[in-house]
């Protein structure tokens, strides 16, 4: 019996030899492209390295430097509100669109197709599209209708230029998130809201009490997702504002690849692991407050 029990491990414990032919190679260009650049510059965090020549070990001065750094502290700001907005107007209008495209409507598959289109642009190209019409045809359109508000680009404005980023971004983000409610809306049978329009419940009802429960492991997908998406934004702000009116709309990845040009490499590598750390904080917070709830709802 024992003899046939530990056979029966070994038998468990042997693993096809093509498991590892695949895992090495794609282990090792993580750990050489991911894993070892973050080791390394987290070690030049706490140093005055410009990243070439010699450097010196300052301990925690730059961390220090950091937390009264008023560029640092705005683009932060501007980061979280910026990320803040955004997932929850993508979150809102990508649910009710897959709500519609989910139903009984006619040209249903063309509607998916035309609201899907702008997934597939580039980031950067959409932006230059969308700045040529804020920045000129909008602006224009304003003064042959007389309107000295809408004659004035957002664009050029410290305290709304972010909206127009919020809008651009939104409008390519909501396809992805859209598509991962309709999967998750797919999903739920008809025979529940046969049953509870059998009882007399209304839409309202039914979608709070029946579509939102169900739907909520992919409303936390999204909400993850996008937030970690939205952190990092970078390309269509380029293409936007590029960070402007001065710093109102510079997000915190261009904070750091502006300080890295700029010859300031240690104090933006310390910038970056404070990134990475608050991005694992928000993400951890995420999940803990949803840990109730399952990849497909509950």
């Amino acid at each position: 019996m024992s003899t046939t029990r530990a056979q029966r491990r070994v038998r468990r414990r042997k693993v096809d030899t093509l498991f590892y032919l695949f895992l090495v190679p794609s282990l090792v260009i993580f750990t050489i492209a991911i894993t070892l650049p973050a080791v390394m510059g987290f070690a030049y965090s706490f140093t005055n390295s410009i990243g070439f020549g010699d450097f010196e070990f300052i301990g925690l001065r730059n961390y220090r430097a950091m937390m009264t750094d008023p560029g640092i502290l705005d683009a932060y700001a501007f980061t979280l509100m910026f990320a803040l907005v955004t997932v929850i107007l993508v979150n809102i209008v990508a649910f009710a669109l897959a709500l519609g495209l989910t139903s009984k409507i006619r040209a249903m598959t063309a509607l998916r197709t035309m609201f899907v289109l702008p997934m597939v642009v580039s980031g950067i190209v959409i932006a230059y599209v969308f700045q040529f019409l804020f920045a000129k045809t909008l602006p224009e359109l304003g003064a042959a209708l007389g309107s000295e508000t809408l004659s004035t680009s957002i664009l050029a404005s410290e305290r709304y230029a972010w909206l127009a980023i919020v809008f651009v971004t939104a409008w390519q983000a909501i396809p992805s998130a859209m598509l991962i409610y309709i999967a998750g809306l797919v999903t739920i049978p008809d025979e529940i809201y046969e049953a509870a329009a059998i009882d007399g419940a209304s839409w309202w009802q039914r979608l709070r009490m029946i579509t939102i429960p169900m739907a909520a492991g992919f409303i936390v997908i999204n909400t993850i997702l996008g937030f970690k998406n939205f952190l990092n934004a970078y390309d269509i702000i380029v293409g936007l504002t590029n960070g402007g009116p001065g710093t109102a709309t510079r997000p915190v990845a261009m904070s750091i690849l502006r300080g890295f040009e700029g010859g300031d490499y240690a104090y933006q590598m310390a910038n970056a692991m404070v990134f990475f750390l608050i991005s694992i904080v928000i993400a951890l917070v995420q999940l803990r407050v949803t840990k109730a709830r399952t990849v497909f709802g509950s």
